[in-house]
């Protein structure tokens, strides 16, 4: 904008919001600067805290009449850049609409505005036996509207499903100040079923200012199995074959020996650190059932190859076999001076040949990476660890991930799983969707937000891009980079 309508809408902003509602002093909108992919800074124009919807409004109708583009922000922790200010634009975080508006046991059902921790809705359904399922690591810090935002996971959403399976409705205001009632309490609610489509739609289409999500029972029992094995292989294997035979855990994740080795020192000796994977595998039930479970789960994994067989006993066994997973991310900071948190998602059975891969990529780039995964739903979590005061290195880590990517795509698999794409992923959007299939989303996108002013530049990338970038949609595996192995 020339700098005399820059002014204005300053001006404009500052005469209809309370001083504790925006935020334009520089220094103070560094916090405001990245997510939590910080290797994307950016300072807005302005930040805008509303605190009711009726601010939100008002904003967005000035952002309208200076055609002043809008990010929308949660609690901050997104891995994508999907949070990333846009120059000369407003930043509008939604942490201050943090309300629970109505928690029905009996329905089982809870509202929220979007600034509420998706901690806090477990803690607040913890007196009537219920809780949300959906557990993302950052649950103690990440919000329901950006757990919306991305259709956040969790190590649950094998049996309990994403964010998408745990909601029930949302109240949408869209950039022409259109307020969307999607979903309901209902078995089936009325006309197009939106829902989906604004969920994971990375603050492309619209800001969430209700949230209404499904509660479940708190199940009365859980046990944690450690298996440990000889090659990632039969770990592989041993997944497969725990959901081929009908059973349906409550969570599998693993690590590689890497992995393992870097969490040692944090949490002790628990897991054996010479096995080459260690898979955790939960039950939750009755007490009858969660017996079963175990039982046969055990059977899979032992008839699979696993070398080390340990069940907890009780709950705070089962917490300390859980602590270092939960710890993967602390380790690798110890590591190195940097880590780049990667998100990909493929079939199950091809999680051996993705290890494979990635094991290649790192020793082509010069870089080590350490694994972890949603086994269960094959969501990947690489870890590259780098030095980013390395001349070059950052710029080889984006490259080795872009990799990592490619070879997902090529595998079957998809882009991200549960982080999103936002900025950090743009390019490989090239990779894995066909022109057609992009132009498709770009005419959707304008159906919701004819003047482009919402979260631009993000998660959908303009045609020309993919051409500059020589990038081609990859189908039935085939790459778009002949210098790609084919597996």
């Amino acid at each position: 904008m020339p700098a005399l309508t820059t002014d204005l809408f300053l001006h404009d902003l500052a005469a209809s919001l309370p001083v504790d509602a925006r935020v334009v002093d520089r220094e103070r909108m560094r916090v405001f600067e990245c997510d939590a992919l910080s290797a994307y800074q950016q300072l807005p124009l302005a930040v805008v805290l509303p605190a009711d919807e009726a601010q939100l409004l008002h904003t967005l109708a000035l952002c309208r009449q200076y055609r002043v583009p809008v990010v929308a922000r949660g609690a901050g922790t997104g891995l994508s850049g999907g949070a990333l200010p846009v120059a000369g634009g407003v930043l509008l975080s939604l942490s201050r609409m943090n309300r629970l508006l109505e928690l029905d046991p009996l329905a089982r059902t809870a509202r929220l505005q979007p600034g509420v921790r998706n901690l806090a809705i477990s803690e607040a359904a913890a007196p009537h036996g219920l809780y949300y399922a959906p557990d993302p690591s950052s649950q103690i810090a990440c919000s329901i509207g950006g757990n919306v935002a991305e259709n956040a996971g969790g190590v649950h959403c094998l049996k309990y499903g994403l964010t998408v399976h745990n909601l029930l409705a949302l109240r949408v205001v869209t950039m022409e100040g259109e307020v969307l009632s999607l979903g309901g309490t209902a078995p089936d609610a009325p006309g197009l079923d939106l829902l989906p489509l604004l969920t994971g739609s990375e603050g492309l289409l619209g800001f969430i200012t209700e949230v209404t999500v499904r509660l479940l029972p708190k199940p009365p029992l859980a046990r944690v199995i450690m298996a440990a094995f000889p090659t990632v292989d039969r770990a592989a294997d041993a997944v497969a074959q725990l959901i081929a035979s009908g059973l349906i855990p409550a969570a599998v994740e693993m690590m590689d020996r890497a992995t393992v080795q870097a969490v040692t020192p944090l949490v002790g000796p628990i897991y054996p650190t010479d096995a080459a994977a260690v898979l955790l595998v939960e039950a939750d039930g009755s007490e009858a059932e969660v017996a079963g479970d175990i039982e046969r789960m055990q059977r899979v994994l032992q008839e699979r190859g696993a070398s080390q067989l340990t069940v907890s006993d009780s709950e705070a066994e089962r917490l300390q076999l859980w602590a270092g997973r939960k710890a993967a991310f602390p380790a690798a900071a110890r590591l190195a001076p940097d880590y780049y948190c990667m998100d990909g998602s493929i079939p199950r059975q091809q999680l051996g040949r993705i290890l494979q891969e990635i094991e290649a990529l790192s020793a082509e780039f010069g870089l080590p990476c350490i694994n972890v995964f949603h086994a269960g739903d094959g969501n990947l979590h690489p870890l590259i660890l780098f030095d980013a005061n390395a001349p070059g290195q950052f710029e080889r880590t984006e490259a080795f991930g872009a990799r990592i990517l490619e070879a997902c795509v090529a595998l079957g698999g998809a882009i991200t799983g549960e982080h999103g794409v936002g900025v950090e992923k743009i390019q490989s959007m090239c990779v894995q969707f066909s022109r057609a299939e992009l132009s498709s989303f770009h005419q959707l996108k304008q159906a919701f937000d004819p003047q482009g002013l919402l979260n631009p530049g993000k998660a959908i990338p303009e045609l020309h891009r993919c051409a500059e970038h020589g990038r081609l949609h990859v189908h039935g595996g085939q790459l778009p980079f002949p210098d790609l192995p084919r597996f």
